[in-house]
């Protein structure tokens, strides 16, 4: 005997079809990209826990005065090269406020769960990702560190609208800098070896990882040793120091391939040790400055600087450059190299005994 099967009573049809449609409406979607989790913060358990870190309260303390103001999004940053009122500057460092404060507010939300701060990180990271067009000038667009920062930790709460549009820009920025590197000839000169090379590399590598695209990521690793290369020498002294002078600028330069570094770490690669044809590696580099920031060797700075813009900074008075180089210059940077490995946190502590609030809740603890 044949038994019948009933008909799907047509509002059931309907249900179904639209869970049906849900589903691959999911599916179809770009999935939050943020592989890197660069900052180790996870949410905090308590308010008790909150309230009783210094760091957090401050923190947290800032942005909330700040959650209200409106962004302050340009189509272009413009320092480099420029002293306090030329051109854009003042314009541009005001605005640069928002991309730490993006950094900061991802943190805040991190550290409470305050859905107040993801708000104001959806909010202001959609104006900058959707108004700023990059130039590919890796000094003026350095800070924009601190909106991939909030986009890696943020992502995978965020409106499907700001997530596209932020993966869009972070793909556009990254893609970019790796082609104009790729059209330079070789071997590389001038700023393409320097510290503005320091800085591309940083944006790429953080947007590689974050994006978690493998394409991106093998550029990032290829361009770090050839810079590597080009800028270190295999006793760890730079290229920006021969051409400066200044320790200011070796610090200026290593940041930001520790902060690479740090974004390589979080996918299980060790880019600290990572060894250049020279037999160069930013190990060297950094035991090279070590000295100078302990203290037992001293440098005046931009004596014999090869650069005609350090005598023009000198000239209007800007600190630093001229008269000893003051170590606590590298505190940031030796906290950040602490979180690469765990030997820099005596010297990191010595130029200061507490880090940049933004670290102490990112990486609350040094590497082992």
């Amino acid at each position: 005997m044949v038994r019948k099967v009933r008909a799907m009573p047509y509002r059931n049809q309907r249900l179904l079809a639209w869970a049906v449609a849900c589903v691959a409406s999911l599916l179809c979607q770009p999935q939050a990209r943020a592989a890197m989790n660069f900052c180790a913060a996870p949410a905090m358990q308590s308010s008790e826990r909150t309230n009783a870190d210094p760091g957090v309260k401050a923190l947290v303390s800032n942005v909330q005065a700040h959650l209200n103001d409106p962004p302050r999004a340009l189509p272009r940053l413009h320092t480099e090269g420029t002293l306090p009122h030329e051109g854009i500057y003042d314009q541009s460092k005001a605005a640069e406020q928002d991309l730490e404060l993006l950094r900061d507010a991802a943190l805040a939300w991190r550290a409470t769960g305050d859905e107040r701060y993801l708000r104001y990180v959806d909010r202001v990271l959609y104006a900058w990702v959707t108004t700023y067009q990059p130039s590919f000038n890796p000094i003026d667009e350095a800070p924009l560190a601190g909106l991939i920062l909030a986009y890696d930790m943020t992502a995978s709460a965020l409106p499907v609208k700001t997530r596209n549009a932020a993966m869009a820009f972070l793909t556009k920025l990254a893609n970019g800098y790796i082609a104009q590197i790729d059209a330079q000839p070789r071997p590389l000169t001038g700023t393409f070896r320097n510290n503005w090379q320091s800085h591309r590399i940083k944006l790429i590598a953080m947007a590689a990882f974050t994006l978690d695209n493998r394409k991106m990521i093998d550029a990032a690793q290829r361009l770090f040793i050839e810079h590597i290369n080009d800028n270190i020498a295999p006793d760890g002294s730079t290229v920006d120091f021969t051409e400066r002078d200044a320790l200011h600028y070796v610090t200026y330069d290593l940041e930001p391939l520790v902060v690479a570094a740090l974004a390589a770490r979080r996918h299980n690669r060790n880019w600290q040790t990572l060894r250049a044809p020279s037999g160069a590696t930013l190990a060297a580099a950094l035991a090279w400055l070590t000295p100078y920031a302990t203290g037992a060797k001293t440098h005046d700075e931009f004596v014999n600087s090869k650069v005609p813009f350090d005598a023009k900074r000198r000239a209007a008075g800007l600190p630093g450059f001229t008269g000893p180089w003051d170590p606590k210059d590298a505190a940031e940077l030796f906290h950040l190299a602490a979180r690469l490995d765990g030997k820099y946190m005596p010297i990191a502590l010595k130029l200061a005994p507490t880090p940049p609030a933004w670290l102490a809740v990112c990486l609350p603890l040094p590497a082992r």
